[in-house]
């Protein structure tokens, strides 16, 4: 049982990437998916979720607009597009599960709900 999270790198500012978060084991599809970061220095960010079940989603005031959570249950893997990137958007980011219930609404992520995660992949925004 785990999760993989790939797609990371170096890219310059306005640039994109899209991160996977691919699970083994278990299926995405039953639990919340939530996307986190944290950079050195600073706290843990959690910046979106997909809610179990269904393809609602949340985004952080940070992050909204620019980035967007999807899933391919066929893939058993969520993805996170991410466009018009900034320095300050570099960091590590990580995929964790959280079980069934209210942990990710269209206005929060329930952080404490997130135990089960990936081992991150870097993303680093720098011209």
């Amino acid at each position: 049982v785990q999760l993989v999270e790939s797609g990371g790198g170096l890219v310059h500012p306005g640039g994109s990437l899209r991160l996977s978060c691919a699970a083994s084991g278990f299926r995405l599809y039953n639990y919340n998916i939530g996307w986190f970061r944290q950079a050195p220095g600073k706290e843990r960010e959690g910046i979106s979720c997909i809610r179990q079940s269904s393809d609602a989603t949340y985004y952080s005031d940070s992050v909204k607009d620019r980035f967007a959570a999807s899933r391919d249950n066929a893939k058993n893997t969520v993805f996170l597009q991410m466009s018009s990137l900034k320095p300050e958007d570099t960091a590590l980011y990580y995929c964790a599960t959280a079980p069934p219930g209210p942990y990710c609404s269209e206005t929060d992520i329930f952080y404490n709900a997130y135990d089960f995660r990936g081992q991150g992949t870097q993303v680093t925004v720098s011209s």
